[in-house]
């Protein structure tokens, strides 16, 4: 038996223009362009370039579609007359869509300035596998030493086993061979640059980067530590290393200092070299400081200017004058109309968008006032997304999203917006203070200790405690491994 049930649900849910702008702002500067570059090809009512004959318009509702009531019957011609289009907000030149996202902060020169930077430098695998093309062996071992380089991993290491490149050969290349085989085309492969490349593990990496320097005492005594003493070594436990050496901990340093000097991942260094790994960064804002006034501007010159095709708009123009209204006519300024309404609200969201980065990056500003002026991390004041949300009017995840990706440049440095978002933490006074000012003194504490006898958890405790900060031992831990400091023992030097 079919029953009909009757009821009411209240949903909250995004237009397809406000999803566009969500995802708009989460894009940074250095990709934008690429953006609009995609909307313009797939509509072509949305051009680029100086549009001067148009004025700008405002955000509010510029196309409307309304359609009147048609009657049933009769032929195609009267239903398509029937069945008017309201076009006029169309045509009208004062009401049409046309936005510059650049703004007046840049001066004619800047449009020069456009294109982003990039690296020309060869990979890190490219690299080798020039290396290899220097190498004299026949087709066979080549494609051998061309399946273990396809097997090192971008750190510069051989994380496979030695039977596993055994059986790849076997079943993608059809070629037999064995460990004893890979593992005289592994000792080659060695022996390229950069040192190192090709270890199977750490120890492997630092004892192949020693063999290559000129063996004075001190390596010597380097790849005697690696060789025999690795794990005393890792752990920094130098009297034990002393004594298993019988020398004084004095004359450990030379050699603990040519194994520090090694590079752990040799694969990374090429990366920073020019490999494909390095990433540019293009500021989003820019600070400058004017006398002690702090100016924002927005970076927009890598976007084009948009505008609605006049050409659209001739053809919603010709149509209107048109005597003859057939169905076919009819579809095609509804096709029209489309493209015309979705370069509108790409244009509003390209507007809105700037308005929003902007007004969040000066409220941003506003609240770390003391720090943009003079760059120093213990005049930041705790802030957190909600703080920004509530001056600015907008949702926590929009704020969120603004921050996400996005970069500032300043006299000091150029920031991730992440960077001045922490939480607080409160003084003897009952001052409310940023994490980040915390976690720049116990930075400084860090820097100035003895390293030979490095300050415990607990003795930084309790020296910020007497500068007069609240905090417990397991919180200065937390901020400890947040900045990436090993602990007491493991700081340790000779």
């Amino acid at each position: 038996m079919l029953h009909q049930r009757l009821s009411q649900k209240l949903l909250q849910k995004l237009s397809p223009q406000q999803i566009q702008l969500m995802k708009l702002l989460q894009v940074p500067t250095d990709q934008l362009e690429q953006r609009i570059k995609e909307e313009l090809e797939s509509n072509p009512a949305l051009e680029e370039g100086d549009n001067e004959e148009e004025e700008l318009t405002s955000t509010e509702e510029m196309f409307r579609e309304e359609e009147g009531g048609s009657e049933e019957g009769g032929d195609e011609k009267d239903d398509a007359t029937n069945d008017e289009l309201d076009l006029d907000d169309y045509i009208n030149d004062d009401e049409t869509a046309d936005y510059k996202t650049r703004d007046d902060n840049y001066g004619d020169d800047d449009d020069d300035n456009k294109t982003v930077p990039y690296a020309i430098n060869d990979t890190f695998h490219e690299n080798l596998n020039k290396q290899l093309g220097m190498c004299d062996m026949d087709e066979r071992r080549e494609k051998i030493a061309q399946q273990i380089l396809g097997s090192i991993d971008d750190d510069g290491y051989l994380r496979r086993e030695i039977s596993a490149i055994v059986d790849d050969l076997a079943f993608s290349q059809n070629v037999v061979t064995d460990e004893d085989e890979i593992i005289e085309l592994l000792d080659m492969i060695q022996g390229f640059d950069p040192p190192g490349v090709g270890a199977r593990d750490l120890r492997e990496c630092l004892l192949l980067q020693l063999e290559r320097k000129l063996h004075t005492k001190s390596v010597k005594t380097a790849i005697n530590i690696v060789e025999n003493y690795f794990e005393e070594f890792t752990k920094k436990h130098y009297e034990k290393l002393a004594k298993h050496l019988k020398v004084e901990e004095g004359e450990l340093k030379p050699a603990v200092t040519e194994i520090i000097k090694l590079n752990p991942k040799p694969g990374g260094s090429a990366k920073e070299d020019g490999g494909a790994a390095f990433q540019y960064i293009i500021p989003d804002f820019t600070i400058i400081n004017n006398n002690g006034e702090l100016e924002l501007k927005l970076n927009s010159r890598n976007a084009p200017e948009l505008h609605v095709s006049r050409d659209f708009k001739e053809m919603v123009v010709d149509y209107k004058k048109s005597a003859l209204k057939d169905k076919k006519q009819k579809e095609a300024i509804l096709f029209i109309k489309q493209k015309i309404d979705a370069a509108k609200w790409f244009i509003d969201a390209i507007k809105q968008r700037q308005h929003t980065l902007w007004s969040t990056m000066y409220e941003i500003m506003v609240h770390q006032y003391d720090f943009f002026l003079t760059g120093d991390e213990t005049q930041m004041n705790p802030m957190i997304l909600k703080d920004i949300a509530e001056k600015t009017n907008l949702d926590i995840s929009t704020v969120s999203r603004v921050a996400n990706s996005k970069y500032v440049q300043t006299e000091f440095g150029t920031y991730s917006l992440k960077f001045f978002f922490s939480e607080s933490l409160s003084t003897d006074s009952g001052e409310e203070v940023s994490t980040r000012e915390v976690k720049k003194i116990l930075c400084g504490l860090i820097e100035a200790e003895n390293k030979k006898i490095p300050l415990s958890d607990q003795e930084l405790m309790e020296d910020l405690r007497k500068r007069g900060y609240n905090i417990a031992r397991r919180t200065v831990a937390k901020y400890r491994e947040q900045l990436d400091i090993p602990v007491a023992r493991l700081r340790k030097e000779l």
